[in-house]
C-alpha cells in the first residue's frame, strides 16, 4: 500500500452552522424563537436564544489561516473557510485532503446538545433539537450520501423525549448520537442512576453508537488563568479519561454486551497505561471496593465497548498491539486548530506504513465503518474515495488552499512577548459569552 491508495474516514469533524438551518424544517412561531445568527458592532457574529448569547466561532474555525493568526478569531462567518458552513464548500475541502468521509459535530448546541439544557423553555428546546437533527441528516449528510456519517443530539432533560428522538433519527438512517460523559455538569443524575435505565435499553434495542466528545461534559482542566496557553491544548485530548474511566465503571456494560462507544477528540497514546492501570487498581482493590470486576479484567471491558481515535499519535501507532488495533480510528478535527488540513495524508502516512496493510485498513476506515454502522461504498466504488482519486478531484475543481488572513482582535497587545495564557483567551471569549460564563470567567480570575 502507498500513501494514495488509503481511504480515510475521520470520525471527529465539525461544523459552523450557518444563519439559515431551521428555515427548511420549521415555520411560524416555533421559526421565529429557534437561534438566531446576529452581529455586533464590530462585526463579530453570535448566537442568541432564550436570552442566551454565545460566540459563533474561534479557536473551533481556524482552518485555512495563518497559524500567526490563531487564537478566538476568526469571529464571523465571512472570515471563515466557506468549507465549515457550506456543504458543498466541505466536499471540496475534503477531496483536497484525502478524506472519504467524515462525522461531523455540531457547535451551535454544542458537540452534545448542552446549551439546551441551560435555556428556560424545555418543550420549545426540544423542537429546535428536533429541527437541528433534520438539517444535520437531511441536508448536511444527505446533501452527500457516502460522505458524512450523521451523529444526532438529544433532549437528555426529558428521558420520554429523548427516547422518541432516539428512535425517530434511527429510522431516518442515523445510528450514532453525541452525548455528554458527564451529565451531573448539565445538572442531570450521573450515568450511574437509574434514571438512564431507558436509555440503555433504548440506545441497544436501535443499535445506535454513544459519542462521548472532550468539553461535552468533564472540562478540560488548567492550572490557572495565568497558565500558557500551550499547556491546557497539551493536556486537552487527555482529559477524555475522566469519563472513560466513568464509563468503564457503567453497570450497563455487563448487561448489554453490544454497547458501542466513541471517545472522540480524545486521543490513543494514554490507552495502553489507563488498561493498565484499570486493572492494576481492580487487582489491588477489589476486595474493598464492591467492584464489578470480579470474574473479568477492566481492560477486556473497555477493549469490547470503546472506539478511540487520534489526530496525531506516532506513539500510539507504534504501540498498536498494546491498544487493540480494533479500537482505533482517525480523526481530521476539522476546522480546528489541531487539523493539518490539507496534509492530512501527508501526515497520516508516516505514521501507519509501519503497519501491516489489513492493520492500515482497519485504523483508517474499516473500524470506522463498523462501530459506525456506515458503508461509504454503498455509494461509492473504493477506488473513488482513495487519497489520489479524492485530490484527483479537487485539482479539477481547482481548489485554492492558500492561506487567508483576516483582520481581528488578538489575545495580547502587538508585540508583545509573554507567552498567551489561558486568560488572556478565555478574557476574549468572554466578550460575547452569555452573564453565566462571565460570571465562571470572572469566578475563576478571582
Amino acid at each position: 500500500m502507498e500513501m494514495n491508495d488509503m481511504v480515510i474516514i475521520s470520525v471527529d469533524d465539525h461544523i459552523s452552522e450557518p444563519p439559515g438551518m431551521f428555515d427548511k424544517h420549521l415555520s411560524g412561531a416555533d421559526l421565529e424563537s429557534a437561534p438566531k445568527l446576529k452581529q455586533d458592532a464590530n462585526g463579530k457574529d453570535y448566537w442568541e436564544y432564550q436570552g442566551m448569547s454565545f460566540p459563533s466561532v474561534g479557536l473551533n474555525a481556524v482552518v485555512g489561516r495563518p497559524k500567526e493568526e490563531y487564537g478566538m478569531e476568526p469571529t464571523a462567518l465571512d472570515q471563515l473557510r466557506p468549507g465549515c458552513y457550506d456543504v458543498h464548500e466541505r466536499i471540496k475541502d475534503m477531496d483536497v485532503n484525502g478524506i472519504a468521509s467524515s462525522l461531523n459535530f455540531g457547535s451551535v448546541f454544542d458537540f452534545a446538545g448542552g446549551r439546551l439544557n441551560k435555556v428556560p423553555d424545555k418543550e420549545l428546546a426540544r423542537k429546535h433539537l428536533s429541527a437541528y437533527n433534520d438539517w444535520h441528516i437531511d441536508e448536511w449528510c444527505g446533501a452527500y450520501p457516502g460522505r458524512f456519517i450523521p451523529c444526532a443530539i438529544l433532549p437528555t432533560w426529558d428521558m420520554d423525549a429523548t427516547i422518541a428522538e432516539l428512535k425517530r433519527v434511527s429510522d431516518k438512517g442515523c445510528y450514532t448520537v453525541s452525548i455528554s460523559e458527564n451529565p451531573c455538569m448539565q445538572g442531570l443524575p450521573s450515568i450511574h442512576n437509574e434514571y438512564w435505565e431507558p436509555f440503555w435499553k433504548a440506545i441497544n434495542d436501535v443499535d445506535m453508537t454513544i459519542c462521548l466528545h472532550i468539553g461535552g461534559g468533564n472540562p478540560a482542566p488548567h492550572a490557572s488563568m495565568e497558565t500558557p496557553i500551550e499547556a491546557w491544548i497539551t493536556t486537552m485530548p487527555m482529559s477524555i479519561a475522566v469519563g472513560a474511566s466513568d464509563w468503564l465503571q457503567l453497570e450497563a456494560l455487563q448487561r448489554y454486551p453490544d454497547m458501542r462507544i466513541a471517545l472522540s477528540e480524545g486521543s490513543i497514546g494514554w490507552v495502553p497505561y489507563f488498561k493498565e492501570r484499570a486493572d492494576f487498581t481492580n487487582e489491588q482493590h477489589k476486595f474493598w471496593t464492591n467492584s464489578r470486576y470480579q470474574d473479568k479484567k477492566p481492560s477486556e471491558v473497555f477493549e469490547r465497548h470503546f472506539m478511540t481515535c487520534f489526530i496525531e499519535d506516532a506513539f500510539g501507532l507504534q504501540n498498536v498491539d498494546f491498544i487493540g488495533e480494533d479500537m482505533i480510528t482517525y480523526e481530521c478535527d476539522y476546522p480546528h486548530s489541531d487539523c493539518v488540513w490539507p496534509e492530512v495524508p501527508e501526515r497520516l502516512w508516516p505514521q501507519v506504513k509501519h503497519l501491516t496493510d489489513e492493520q492500515i485498513d482497519k485504523i483508517t476506515h474499516l473500524n470506522a465503518m463498523r462501530w459506525f454502522r456506515f458503508d461509504p461504498f454503498e455509494h461509492y466504488k473504493k477506488d473513488e474515495l482513495t487519497v489520489g482519486a479524492l485530490r484527483e478531484k479537487a485539482r479539477a475543481a481547482s481548489v485554492d488552499t492558500t492561506p487567508k488572513s483576516s483582520a481581528g482582535d488578538r489575545p495580547v497587545e502587538e508585540g508583545t512577548t509573554r507567552p498567551i495564557t489561558s486568560g488572556d483567551l478565555m478574557r476574549m471569549f468572554a466578550h460575547h459569552a452569555n452573564e453565566e460564563m462571565k460570571g465562571l470567567i470572572e469566578k475563576e480570575e478571582a
